[in-house]
């Protein structure tokens, strides 16, 4: 798709439909091209002021090196004095976070056909060094056939050996995050399994309103599982991924993902239909036409695009590449 040469100025913006830390989600319609897409605009100044640098430049590059079936397409990207722009594919059946949210929970066959897209994802992005580093409910998206749509890059992260910088979200931790001693992709499969459990139960395994203890409980505690919802060879998986020793982690072995796919828990899952997106998903969300919003939560869009202050010419130049 050739929109490189098309910028904001084609842009015609429509509604918000995320907002961040120093970013807003913008649904924006591209006249030369009848579409719509999803316009992630930044706040230079505000990039700076929280030291998002790094992870910011780190997005950008990430999502232009990568494509697959499960994560969300990136077309380009464009800057000005105020804000940082990423244009991006946009998935008009919302967050897998408010399905799981209305279900309450998933039974294994839901919960088992989201892991395998999403196992395939991390497979992609771990072959080329990449940790996510934040795989929650609320960064999975359906596309308008019901399929997983993994976004969100600002944590994402090139590890050729370890990085010991502490992002993501509490409830999906790695015990090595939190200890800063250096973590890797691995990281990820923790997540997973954190993940899976909260798909079967409805719940992560470890909360609190206080981070601190969230991070206590993570490190300190067994996860409990509730044999109502969990059987034990989803049980079985849950622990081997969320294994506090990352040389025993399932997913950071020698065999990498391959050990995660052939767990019994997926006995009987075809992952070249997986791929294919062959598999009928189990949830096909409301979209009446590309534009819909309706699975999307509802901002204020007063003067929102035009709130971004000026960014000192030390901050712009920072990001001259991008």
């Amino acid at each position: 798709m050739a929109l490189k040469e098309n910028k904001i100025k084609y842009c015609d913006f429509v509604t918000t439909i995320g907002v961040g830390t120093f970013a807003r989600v913008i649904l924006v319609h591209y006249r030369t091209k009848n579409e719509y897409y999803a316009l992630k605009m930044m706040s230079i100044e505000e990039i700076v002021r929280l030291k998002q640098t790094e992870h910011v430049k780190n997005e950008r590059k990430i999502l232009a090196h990568i494509k697959h079936p499960f994560i969300v397409n990136f077309y380009w990207s464009d800057r000005d004095i105020r804000d940082l722009y990423l244009l991006l594919e946009y998935v008009p059946g919302g967050e897998l976070f408010s399905y799981l949210r209305k279900s309450i929970r998933f039974n294994t066959d839901i919960a088992k056909f989201y892991t395998c897209e999403i196992i395939l994802a991390l497979e992609y992005l771990h072959s080329f060094s990449i940790a996510y580093r934040d795989i929650k409910p609320e960064n999975l998206l359906l596309d308008s056939s019901g399929h997983l749509k993994l976004t969100d890059f600002g944590f994402a992260k090139y590890i050729h050996d370890r990085t010991y910088s502490t992002v993501g979200t509490p409830e999906y931790l790695a015990p090595e995050i939190i200890l800063s001693n250096g973590h890797s992709t691995a990281v990820d499969w923790y997540s997973l399994g954190i993940l899976i459990y909260e798909f079967l139960v409805g719940q992560p395994p470890f909360i609190d309103d206080n981070p601190f203890h969230i991070y206590q409980k993570i490190l300190q505690e067994n996860a409990k599982f509730p044999a109502k919802y969990v059987d034990p060879v989803a049980k079985h998986l849950i622990k081997k991924l969320i294994i506090h020793d990352r040389t025993k982690r399932l997913g950071n072995m020698k065999n990498g993902a391959n050990d995660v796919k052939n767990h019994r828990w997926f006995k009987n899952v075809n992952w070249e239909y997986v791929y294919d997106r062959r598999l009928q998903p189990p949830i096909i969300p409301s979209v009446l036409h590309s534009g819909d919003t309706q699975n999307f939560e509802q901002f204020d869009d007063c003067d929102v695009w035009y709130m971004s202050p000026i960014s000192s010419i030390e901050d712009f130049v920072l990001f001259a590449d991008f």
